[in-house]
């Protein structure tokens, strides 16, 4: 299992080329599906390849030979002798048309009088004479705008003394907190210290060093145990700092309580003091009330008297105004007709002139079919982007395997297969053979597999997996890499890794 190498990305310029290509003859194959012929009972249209260009493409410099269609649209035989007869009957219209205009010259060249004959305009006299309109009327008397004297409002009463706005000490008791505080940890504090020491002097006993798991677990347990300790003593100083602010706090709102019923007594004389001069307020308004609604009434029957006249004189010039718009109308009407027989002659000679079209024939919409380009520049990135993926994957699978082997650690590695169980091959690496010449030579022979392993120990109650080779397997491509001890073998991971990484 060696280490991959990375899939080589396609030519970009004869994808290129290739996807052009492909794109000129789905054009040419679309262009003869959809040139359609067809035959109608008023005529035919067909389209003929009548040549070709020549199209180079600039990136690659291929040419293509492109084809030129024509479009020939044929009558049938009946419309084609209908066209000849509607082309002589417009010829024929257009002679007629020319001597219209000789007779009509003499119509355009009298001046149009519309006061010769016609009825007389309306005018605007009859419409003035109308009396003026009422623009005022009696105002029904005096609005009465005051009231009478109805006292004073009272704006103010009693003092009923100031507000307790704070209780306790400035610091809120913090002080007497933190003395309570500091009492608690000066008699926890050395306790803790003391079982820190005798932790470590455990660890140290049990053979547990500092920085290992095991040893920053424990230390992990004590240092939560103290800090709930400290907690303890920091919750129970905070709930004498509140027992004192709480007895303060009743004291200030039982001030406030008095307080409170000496304002509302205040409160209490001047309401009634200001109900009784509400009560003059409403007798002096309801005398101004009936005053002004007898003023109001008197107005409304003035304005309606004004306005009765108004509707009269709006009547008389609505009538005169009728018979303004009436004879208006007369003269107009004698205007359009005058107008009609001056514009007739004209119409005709256009009527004349625009003749009738030859029915044309109608087309169907042919059913246009596509052939779908084939993407090949998608179809070659798709490919490489399937083996970049495969790439990527395998090289994971290699940097997995090569960073268990890594994670073996320096020093020998109990790695007898004898001492394992539940062995799951997972593939091999390559590693270099040493042969039996001298050290200091570096010289290495050919390149071997070295099968790799997931396995666990035996004597491991817990079955922790780990990954690397069998010291029966490494023994046959490096025994020096093999050493046994008590009868068991054990591998330098050191030297079989540098074998593994000159064969990589």
């Amino acid at each position: 299992m060696g280490k991959p190498d990375a899939p080589t990305p396609p030519d970009p310029m004869r994808t290129a080329a290739a996807q052009t290509g492909t794109n000129v003859s789905t054009g040419v194959a679309n262009a003869f599906l959809n040139n359609v012929n067809q035959n109608t009972p008023d005529g035919s249209l067909s389209y003929d390849v009548t040549g070709t260009h020549q199209w180079t493409d600039p990136s690659t410099g291929t040419s293509y030979q492109i084809p030129r269609f024509t479009s020939t649209q044929t009558l049938s035989s009946a419309g084609q002798a209908l066209k000849n007869t509607t082309d002589q009957t417009k010829q024929s219209l257009a002679e007629t048309g020319l001597s219209q205009t000789q007779k009509i010259g003499g119509l355009l060249n009298t001046p149009f009088n519309p006061s010769t004959g016609a009825p007389a305009a309306g005018t605007a006299e009859g419409i003035m004479g109308v009396p003026a309109a009422s623009t005022s009327y009696d105002a029904g008397g005096q609005i009465q705008m005051g009231l009478g004297d109805y006292g004073q409002q009272q704006s103010t009463f009693g003092e009923a003394g100031d507000i307790t706005r704070s209780y306790g000490p400035a610091d809120n008791y913090s002080a007497d907190r933190q003395r309570v505080e500091d009492s608690l940890m000066a008699r926890i504090n050395p306790q803790l210290q003391r079982e820190r020491s005798n932790i470590e002097q455990r660890l140290a006993d049990q053979g547990i060093r500092y920085g290992s798991q095991a040893y920053t677990s424990a230390m992990d347990d004590y240092n939560r145990q103290a800090t709930d300790t400290r907690f303890g003593a920091i919750g129970q100083a905070g709930q004498e700092q509140a027992r004192m602010n709480d007895m303060a706090a009743k004291q200030a709102g039982f001030q406030n309580a008095a307080q409170q019923q000496a304002y509302q007594q205040a409160q209490g004389r001047g309401q009634f003091a200001n109900e009784a001069q509400s009560q003059n307020y409403q007798q002096a308004l309801g005398a101004g009330s009936f005053a002004n609604q007898a003023q109001g009434q008197a107005n409304s029957q003035n304005a309606a008297a004004a306005g009765f006249n108004n509707a009269g004189l709006a009547q008389q010039l609505a009538q005169q105004q009728s018979g303004f718009n009436a004879q208006n109308s007369q003269r107009n009407q004698y205007m359009q007709e005058q107008y009609q027989q001056r514009n007739q002659p004209l119409n005709e000679i256009n009527a004349l002139m625009s003749g009738s079209q030859v029915q044309q024939p109608n087309w169907l919409n042919s059913p246009t079919s596509q052939i779908a380009t084939t993407d090949f520049a998608g179809i070659m990135n798709q490919n490489f982007n399937q083996q970049s993926q495969n790439y990527q994957t395998a090289n994971q699978n290699w940097q997995q395997t090569m960073g268990g082997l890594l994670g073996m650690g320096a020093g020998l590695i109990r790695s007898d297969r004898r001492a394992k169980e539940d062995i799951t091959p997972l593939g091999s690496v390559m590693t270099t053979n040493e042969n039996d010449r001298p050290k200091m030579a570096s010289v290495f022979g050919t390149r071997e597999e070295l099968p790799i392993y997931e396995y666990s120990y035996k004597d491991d109650p817990a079955g922790t997996k780990h990954i690397g080779p069998m010291a029966q397997d490494v023994e046959k491509v490096d025994k020096k890499a093999v050493k046994t001890i008590g009868g068991v073998k054990h591998i330098d991971p050191r030297r079989v890794m540098g074998n593994i990484m000159r064969a990589a």
